[in-house]
């Protein structure tokens, strides 16, 4: 045997041991849920919902760790370089693990080899909203406008992010031309559409719903399948002159790869009774989620069909973040 075939023999019969006797004590100790993002915003929101049903299913508490930055990418490469032993976990979202890729480039992870996909958590989708005092009644009327006068429209969007993106899907299905105006946030984007400082925005359900059904904003269409039980007025894009569009935000749990195939079982089943739970399902629909489950052989082919979908869009549309 080669000096090389020998630590390679080494390595392997003192790994999976370890990694055995990891996934049949598991879990035995505290559980981090690594988000990307900051806390209070949407995916914290939801990473803390169903902690509570995962620490008491999983009889060990499910605690949050905020590490944003980066488009979500500092928070995934934490995880893609930790130990596989099921302690550390990603709430991820169609950010890091299908956009960012072909976005930035050079990332210091893969999100396809370095995650071991565990399950799809919830879905939501964007809203086309406009100030209330705006002459369009309808996304027909806006996209007339437009192309009337191409270049006029401005649109606020955080720079690289999904919104951003299915922004640009709908530019291009559409045939408009609109003139982009960044932000670092959500938050204050939608603030200077609600001032009348912006013509329109493609905004997340969990930040805007409330304020349409307040008033505060009108809204054009959706960007789901189907019509949205919240809002069950608004037509989706697919009904406005857009077939077959759709574009929603997704979150899913995943961990780092080579986690033991038993953890992964184990996980994708609490996930899956956790989301099938009443009080996480008002929750969830509480805050504008579409709770959603799959296996993690289903989960794994999504994350690599967003990855393709959404890479098209950027390469077609010369999206950029800076």
């Amino acid at each position: 045997m080669t000096r090389r075939a020998m630590l390679a023999y080494s390595l392997t019969s003192t790994l999976l041991p370890a990694l055995a006797r990891a996934a049949g004590a598991w879990p035995d100790h505290q559980i981090e849920v690594v988000v990307p993002l900051t806390a209070g915003g949407p995916t914290d929101l939801l990473a803390r919902i169903l902690a509570k049903p995962l620490s008491q299913s999983l009889g060990q508490s499910v605690v949050i760790l905020n590490r944003p930055g980066a488009g979500g990418d500092i928070g995934a490469e934490y995880v893609a370089k930790s130990h596989p032993d099921g302690y550390t976990l990603f709430l991820g979202t169609s950010g890091p693990l299908s956009i960012n890729a072909t976005l930035y480039g050079n990332l210091p992870f893969d999100p396809i080899k370095d995650f071991a996909p565990i399950s799809l958590a919830a879905t939501a989708p964007f809203v086309v909203v406009v100030n209330p005092k705006s002459s369009f009644k309808t996304f027909q009327d806006l996209v007339a406008y437009a192309k009337a006068h191409p270049g006029k429209l401005n649109y606020g969007l955080v720079p690289g992010s999904a919104a951003h993106l299915a922004t640009e899907l709908c530019r291009m299905k559409a045939g408009i031309d609109i003139t982009q105006v960044p932000y670092k946030g959500a938050a204050p984007a939608t603030n200077d559409l609600l001032a009348g400082q912006i013509d329109l925005s493609f905004a997340s359900t969990p930040g805007v719903v409330g304020l349409i059904q307040a008033g505060k904003l009108r809204a054009l269409a959706t960007t789901s399948k189907t019509r949205l039980p919240q809002l069950p007025d608004v037509p989706t894009l697919a009904e406005s002159g857009l077939p077959g569009y759709e574009a929603s935000v997704w979150y899913g749990l995943v961990g780092p790869a080579h986690l033991p195939e038993a953890i992964v079982k184990r996980l994708n089943a609490e996930v899956t009774k956790a989301l099938r739970d009443r009080t996480v399902i008002q929750q969830m629909e509480a805050n504008y989620f579409n709770p959603e489950s799959s296996t993690p052989e289903q989960f794994a082919a999504f994350i690599k069909s967003e990855s393709a979908k959404w890479g098209d869009v950027v390469r077609r549309s010369g999206a950029k973040v800076g």
